[in-house]
């Protein structure tokens, strides 16, 4: 059962707070921060942080009376630490809609609501543009980043998948990468809602961004908040398996962006993730895998000898204690080695002077600097891919290297 509880709203953004600031300035944005204080039931009159999708419920003042489901934070899940507004009681019954709208999204739910779609026109295939797809939503912006820097030219959008959360106004990073210019459109796909265009499918979402809106380059993965367990195939980011399957059937250039950890505690996720092995395993055609310059190999000894390479920039600037000790032991399945590896040359320092989100599972780039490397390589080995110059390879090259 839904776990609801009735609260009232007592604060609520202000202009000077800072997901005001991330919306712009103002109250407009699409996702509301709220203080709410639970009525009724135990612990009545606690006071307890909630959001509310504006898209869906509209904006809330204080006082306002709301419907919020406390499930997330009752259960004390990392990326839940909130309630979220079910119905405003006071102002949100207004019953208005999208008047062009003709397909449902989050549909046989209470909270289904009308879309115009994007997808339309004929299928014009192959598209021919190429699409990096992510496991985990902590990778956009280090990969829009490389992007950027290997290929200011070139249009990047995102299209946001199933996996983690579902409403396109939840992420900050979008909004901030938006704001700089680094992503050119966002689209929500599927059950996912709220970008700037909707589609029914990853595989409209796609066509419509590279085809329709004139995107050199896509980047497809799930929103922010992963859902997981620690078993094999339970876990938001095997949605990659599906959105690569969609590239490569719409004759895209595809781009798996490589999850790896020196910082990660759990031993299944450290050098390259299971997660990311049991996609390479599981895919039924190859694809490009990018690898931060020096390593060549993503398993075993080999990673262990390249990883000098991705510590160098943090190392000069963090303290030998933030760098955590390294036990990695992953083996190679048999499949990942039909896909075509490559090395890219990747800017840690530079990226984390951007100002852009620098911690996963907070854990900073100095303490993970890995994860960082492995998605600025994808970032550009994108950008490669859509007809850039290849700097990793041409740092290989000066140093002597070949690429693997």
């Amino acid at each position: 059962m839904l776990k609801l509880r009735s609260a009232t709203v007592v604060e609520t953004d202000h202009p000077d707070s800072p997901n005001a600031a991330a919306n712009g300035g103002a109250r407009s944005g699409p996702e509301q921060r709220l203080v709410v204080e639970l009525s009724g039931g135990e612990p009545e009159g606690r006071r307890r942080a909630a959001i509310a999708d504006v898209t869906l419920v509209g904006h809330a003042e204080v006082g306002d009376e709301v419907i919020v489901n406390t499930e997330a934070l009752d259960l004390g899940l990392g990326s839940g630490g909130f309630d979220v507004v079910h119905v405003n009681l006071t102002r949100g019954l207004g019953g208005r809609g999208v008047p062009d709208a003709n397909v449902v999204k989050l549909n046989y739910t209470s909270l289904q609501h009308a879309v115009a779609p994007v997808e339309e026109g004929r299928l014009e295939l192959p598209v021919e543009r190429p699409v990096a797809v992510l496991a985990l939503h902590g990778q956009l912006a280090p990969v829009a980043w490389a992007f950027a820097q290997a290929a200011p030219e070139l249009r990047l959008g995102y299209v946001q998948t199933e996996g983690g959360a579902l409403p396109g106004g939840h992420s900050r990073t979008v909004r901030a990468l938006r704001r700089q210019g680094l992503l050119a459109g966002h689209l929500t796909a599927g059950a996912a809602f709220g970008g700037e265009g909707e589609a029914i499918t990853t595989a409209g979402a796609l066509h419509h961004g590279l085809r329709a809106l004139g995107w050199d380059a896509a980047v497809c993965g799930p929103g922010p908040g992963i859902v997981g367990s620690s078993s094999t195939l339970g876990h938001g980011g095997m949605v990659a398996l599906d959105s690569a399957h969609v590239a490569l059937a719409l004759g895209a250039s595809t781009l798996l962006v490589a999850r790896m950890s020196s910082g990660d505690e759990r031993t299944r996720h450290r050098g390259i993730s299971h997660h990311t092995l049991t996609v390479l395993d599981l895919l039924l055609a190859p694809v490009t895998v990018a690898l931060p310059a020096g390593m060549r190999s993503p398993v075993g000894a080999e990673l262990r000898a390249g990883l000098g390479a991705v510590f160098a920039g943090p190392s000069r600037t963090s303290s030998p204690e933030s760098r955590p000790a390294l036990a990695l032991d992953v083996q190679r399945p048999v499949r990942i080695t039909r896909h075509d590896w490559r090395r890219a040359a990747v800017d840690l320092p530079g990226y984390a002077r951007s100002g852009l989100p620098a911690q996963t599972m907070g854990r900073t780039l100095a303490q993970d600097p890995l994860f960082f490397a492995a998605a600025l390589a994808g970032g550009n080995a994108l950008a490669e891919l859509a007809g850039a110059p290849s700097a990793g390879q041409a740092e290989l090259e000066e140093s002597g290297g070949t690429s693997g």
